[in-house]
């Protein structure tokens, strides 16, 4: 073996995160985010610690574990490891039929109720192609139902996508599935083509807040006459319980008639809620 391999072994060795700290950052992370993280994630684990052992300058995971547990390291780190580990996958008109039971039945059925405002909530809103496909549809809907207007909160657990979302620019490859005609209305090009960078139209940037929330809260400062609910791809992370939990929180938050949507592999079977489903992972309150 040569002294470059046996170096890269040893420090390997070295780093590799013992049974008992991945145990203590299971827990923790699951009970501040909700977010499981069972044995067989250990290595991902791991591997996203490291870029942030390096911002603290700790070589070691080990020690990495023990200045968070045993040295109050949790206190001022704790966003910062939440970061490191949260999922942010994310895509523009991401499982569209939703979108497309927003355009024909959703926003209807609003206006005809005499709904002037639509407020809505994307709460896991990752990097913001979630919300700002959401504004894309609410633009067009507004502009041919004249007199309503909308709003949409955008929250998400991870700081470092919060940023990237309030820029609203995104790499070219990403906004492909946005249609020519709404890149054209929406989308701006980078002045510099080597870039390969697009960025969201100032209006439509507008029309958008941010903040962080932690779903896991047992209250969250929101309105509680919300029209619309976006909360997809997220309790798939969760146990059921702690689903249970965040989907009766999002349900106080609804106003009568508002509609949830979830994403396509999560269900609702087996808690008890005060809603009805009117279409695939679509949720009306009653």
């Amino acid at each position: 073996m040569s002294r470059q391999a046996a170096a890269a072994l040893q420090a390997n060795e070295i780093e590799q995160l013992s049974a008992r700290n991945f145990q203590r950052l299971a827990t923790f992370i699951q009970d501040y985010s909700g977010i499981k993280m069972p044995a067989n994630k250990r290595t991902m684990l791991e591997g996203r610690l490291r870029r942030r052992m390096r911002a603290t300058r700790i070589g070691d995971v080990n020690d990495y574990c023990r200045f968070l547990f045993d040295e109050d390291g949790l206190a001022s780190e704790t966003i910062h490891l939440i970061d490191a580990v949260t999922t942010n996958k994310t895509e523009f008109f991401r499982e569209p039929a939703h979108f497309d039971f927003m355009i024909a039945k959703g926003l209807p059925a609003l206006a005809a109720k005499g709904k002037r405002d639509i407020k809505i909530w994307s709460s896991a809103c990752s990097t913001g192609a979630e919300p700002y496909t959401i504004a894309m549809v609410m633009d067009e809907f507004c502009e041919k139902q004249r007199g309503v207007d909308y709003s949409i909160l955008c929250t998400d657990i991870c700081t470092e996508v919060l940023d990237q979302a309030i820029a609203g620019r995104f790499a070219e490859a990403m906004i492909e599935p946005v249609s020519m005609a709404r890149r054209q209305r929406y989308v701006m090009r980078s002045r510099d083509a080597a870039s390969h960078e697009v960025r969201i139209t100032p209006d439509l940037r507008s029309k958008l807040s941010f903040a962080r929330l932690n779903l896991m809260d047992d209250a969250y400062p929101i309105e509680n006459d919300l029209d619309i609910i976006f909360c997809r791809n997220i309790l798939i992370y969760f146990d059921k319980p702690t689903q249970a939990k965040v989907l009766k929180r999002l349900c106080n938050h609804l106003a009568p008639g508002g509609y949830l949507f979830l994403g396509h592999s999560e269900s609702i079977v087996g808690i008890d809620l005060p809603v009805v489903q009117i279409a695939n992972t679509v949720f009306q309150k009653r």
